[in-house]
């Protein structure tokens, strides 16, 4: 073999070196990868429009008609509903 072949085959084995390091890295990684989790939604931008202003656009926009539009801004400015208080064993029902 002559000069030029003593390099050839030196540089072809340092790649072949390379590629096989890289190929087993690659794989360890993807083996040992951790599912991740859904991210969760961003939080609302600090200047988000209220939900009246929502429907309001909405309704500017023709997507809903003025009956519709009423209703839901009558249910949004209703008071919520009481919660229920928790419920009791009914008397004598235990052991």
């Amino acid at each position: 073999m002559t000069g030029w072949g003593w390099t050839l085959m030196g540089t072809g084995m340092v790649l072949f070196w390379v590629l096989v390091i890289a190929v087993a890295v690659l794989l360890f990684r993807s083996l040992n990868r951790t599912p991740r989790e859904q991210p969760a939604p961003p939080p609302p931008a600090v200047g988000s429009p209220s939900p009246e202003q929502v429907l309001a656009e909405r309704f500017a926009r023709g997507e809903i008609d003025e009956e519709e539009y009423r209703r839901r801004l009558s249910v949004l400015r209703s008071p919520p509903p009481p919660s229920s208080p928790p419920s009791e064993p009914p008397p004598g029902g235990g052991s």
